[in-house]
């Protein structure tokens, strides 16, 4: 793992913000509907609008990922103009603005995208060839395009010549000049790209992609020429003030993050900066990267887990297996469970990355002067690479990182073992040492390097994130971005910890709890948290649902759709059934989504309906009332730990209220800002304005006091005293805020409550910020703080005794 960051050092010559607030702008949110926005928006506190991407994208996207103009802001948001003046706005009520750039890649929709149009028109001579990760060594030198819905023989009629233009439906592209008489077989073959079946995608693509998605064409900002042509508009807002910073989008995905970002902090002026960057259990941010941290989904799985029951986890996970009999390959073991899908992706979603990797290995033993890489066959390099792969416990390995502490002796010892033929297992070293530069450093030894980081991020999104979270699901609120669902509780001691190495290391990174890349939201994930306190009791909750045959098609779809009503609660049938329909393609274990099985689908959408969305649906619901006042307590202690924490929170939209969302398009739907906001003046409101009133203090709180929350601020942790302090997390922020918590509020109410626990406050007079008019001094009564709400938010308002300061 990296070693710790030495000195803090904060990314942004302007200040970081205090807190920011998420905007999913579409066709259907454009820029003047978040100008509308702002006032609201400003009202609640936060200090910046984090805006997802705003250059072109193609036509009706509802996210912007898929960029095609990096020239041009995007028309169907407003454009430039609509831009600043939405900037204008914001500035008129003190916000400024922090945009989501996407580095990595492009849309692969050459009618839209008019660099990829050049490319495939003029071939590798083009002047925008260079911006584009494409092999053309492979397949002849053409680029595969694979959409066609059959092989090219059975619909060939459906392709035809206009003019300069070669079209198939709703796709054009462009004819190579001089080729447009040619007969339609003999023109096909003349293009510098081939039309091909969809499903070649698969293994014999050309170019690399983000992830397995093939409509994403890899774009090489690790070439200072393309890094220009592609940052020139960002770069120029964020000089021209209409930009105050910047999340960058999948960093690992680049060929070079450590340069890339360099140069994106110099071109920037060091403006602050977040990379969504995953980190696996126990890793650590570059050291050497110059930003301002993360996104925020390490925090993220801190939060979470201190609102897990580490021992009603594990009494969980034993009714898991009981009730849905899982094999060890098919989600009964979290790391086999990853092992299996990492395996399956290889061979399937990333066979066309493998073999590229495999080639450029094998050139590079063939050519090699050292003898110990002669003589190494193509199947025991690719067998050795996927050993390899499959063992990495991170997303990748970085150049300013030690590689062998990810790919690590221990993981070559069992890769060595993977091997039938043991003579070829030498396979394993020759494929080590090249990845940790042992064996030269000229380009197609920095290449391999390259396309072996590039495939191991790949593989870690896919497998883990896109297949194992759906396949391991005894606990759904652990199956997050960033989290580890083979041990999803954390203590407090381990939250604390992490905090103060936040402050220190990182202090202006961002936190998140819910993104518009949750599978739930902070809210849903909060209440299923819930059921690691009563695992018998949802046990018993599911026999009696289930007693006489729920028609699930199998028992671990079963299990994973009753937590979804349980975490959700009443709601549209059909919002549940399209998240467990993409759910059962993720899993991909009886459908998916390349190759869809119709009967069991249909089976999946009769149970949904019958089942969880029907009158059985309706005793988990009840049973989720019962728990109520837990909910409450996890919603809004998630809600005040992740505004007072180290670091900057952002929000999502909505989020400032109760949010209940499932995976993505459900939590991309429209907000209306501010329409169900309760009265809350003078204390907190009703269960809906509970939590939005929690938001306003703690935000307010970050904005009346900015040092409390600084880069030079301090983070102290705070102990409870007395029968029940477990339960109480609580923390001081600079010696002038204080932040509690209820932790696990079943198990102390079935302790018998807080039994005079005490948490003995710093010196001084501590006001409520939740409810105007309480103080507090010296060894403050638990069950007192949390009279009215299981949160407690105080502000040191002077001296004991004194008249403040």
């Amino acid at each position: 793992m990296t070693p710790e960051r030495p000195d803090p050092v904060l990314s942004a010559t302007s200040p970081a913000p205090s807190a920011t607030y998420r905007l999913q702008l579409q066709p259907a949110f454009p820029f003047a509907a978040a100008a509308a926005a702002v006032p609201y928006l400003a009202s609640l506190g936060v200090s910046h609008l984090h805006l997802s991407p705003v250059l072109e994208a193609v036509p009706g996207s509802p996210h912007g990922y898929d960029v095609v103009d990096h020239a041009r802001v995007r028309e169907e948001l407003g454009g430039e103009e609509g831009l600043r003046a939405l900037a204008r706005t914001a500035r008129e009520h003190g916000l400024g603005l922090v945009v989501d750039i996407v580095p990595n890649h492009m849309a692969m929709s050459p009618r839209h995208n008019r660099a990829l149009w050049e490319v495939l028109r003029q071939g590798p001579t083009s002047p925008f060839a260079r911006w584009f990760d494409i092999d053309w060594e492979a397949q002849g030198g053409q680029v595969l395009m694979p959409v066609l819905g059959a092989p090219v023989g059975e619909v060939l009629d459906e392709l035809r010549v206009d003019g300069d233009v070669l079209r198939y439906h709703d796709h054009a592209f462009p004819l190579r000049d001089g080729t447009g008489e040619l007969p339609l077989p003999q023109l096909l073959d003349a293009q510098w790209y081939r039309p091909v079946w969809w499903r070649l995608a698969r293994t014999e693509l050309n170019y690399r992609r983000f992830f397995s998605i093939s409509e994403l064409i890899g774009v090489r900002v690790e070439d200072p020429e393309v890094f220009e042509a592609t940052h020139a508009t960002i770069l120029r807002l964020l000089r021209e003030g209409v930009f105050d910073g910047l999340r960058v989008d999948h960093p690992d995905g680049l060929a070079d993050p450590d340069t890339y970002l360099g140069r994106l902090h110099e071109a920037g002026g060091g403006r602050w900066t977040v990379v969504e960057k995953i980190l696996a259990d126990g890793e650590r941010l570059p050291a050497a990267w110059p930003v301002a941290g993360t996104t925020g989904y390490d925090a993220l799985r801190h939060v979470d887990g201190l609102f897990t029951d580490p021992a009603g986890y594990g009494e969980l996970l034993g009714q898991y297996r009981r009730f849905a009999a899982p094999q060890t390959d098919r989600g009964g073991e979290w790391a086999a469970t990853v092992r299996r899908a990492a395996y399956k992706v290889l061979t399937h979603e990333l066979a066309t990355e493998m073999d590229r990797l495999t080639r450029v290995a094998h050139r590079l033993c063939v050519a090699s002067p050292d003898p110990v890489l002669r003589d190494r066959a193509p199947w025991a390099l690719r067998t050795a690479l996927r050993e390899l792969l499959v063992r990495l416990e991170v997303y990748r390995p970085y150049a300013s990182v030690d590689a062998a502490s990810v790919v690590t002796e221990e993981a070559a010892a069992e890769a060595r073992l993977a091997f039938t033929v043991p003579e070829e297992a030498g396979a394993v070293d020759v494929v080590r040492g090249l990845v940790l530069g042992r064996y030269g450093d000229g380009p197609e030894h920095v290449e391999f390097r390259t396309r072996f980081a590039q495939t191991a991020s790949a593989l870690r999104a896919k497998s883990v994130e896109d297949t194992a979270f759906y396949r391991y699901v005894p606990l759904l609120s652990a199956t997050e971005v960033g989290q580890n669902p083979g041990s999803p509780a954390l203590s407090p001691q381990e939250f604390h910890a992490y905090c103060a190495r936040v402050q220190r290391d990182w202090p202006a990174t961002g936190t998140v709890v819910s993104t518009h890349d949750t599978k739930r939201s902070a809210d849903v994930r909060a209440a299923l948290a819930v059921l690691t306190e009563c695992p018998e009791r949802w046990a018993e909750v599911l026999t009696e649902v289930t007693r006489t045959g729920d028609g699930a098609p199998d028992a671990q779809l079963a299990w994973a759709a009753w937590q979804t009503v349980f975490g959700l609660g009443p709601a549209d049938g059909e919002r549940v059934r399209e998240a467990l329909l993409k759910h059962v393609r993720e899993a991909g274990m009886y459908t998916g989504w390349t190759e869809q099985q119709p009967p069991y689908e249909a089976a999946v959408a009769r149970f949904v309906s019958t089942g969880p969305c029907g009158a059985p649906g309706g005793r988990v619901v009840a049973f989720r009332d019962t728990l109520e006042p837990h909910i409450r307590a996890n919603v809004l202690g998630t809600a005040l730990t992740h505004l007072t924490m180290p670091g900057v929170p952002d929000l999502y939209q909505g989020t400032e209220g109760e949010y209940l969302a499932l995976v993505d398009p459900d939590n991309r739907r429209p907000v209306r800002f501010g329409e169900d906001e309760r009265d809350t003046e003078g204390g907190v409101g009703g269960r809906g304005g509970e939590k939005g009133a929690v938001t306003r203090a703690a935000l307010a709180l970050r904005a009346r006091r900015p040092d409390a929350f600084g880069d030079a601020a301090t983070y102290e942790p705070l102990a409870a005293e007395g029968h029940a302090a477990a339960h109480c997390v609580a923390f001081v922020r600079s010696g002038e805020v204080l932040t509690a918590v209820t932790r696990l509020s079943l198990r102390l109410a079935e302790a018998g409550g807080w039994h005079g626990t005490t948490l003995p406050l710093p010196p001084g007079r501590w006001a409520d910020a939740l409810t105007p008019g309480r103080e507090f001094t010296g060894h403050a009564r638990v069950e007192d703080l949390f009279a009215g709400v299981p949160v407690a938010l105080l502000e040191r308002v002077g001296a004991e005794g004194g008249d403040g300061d």
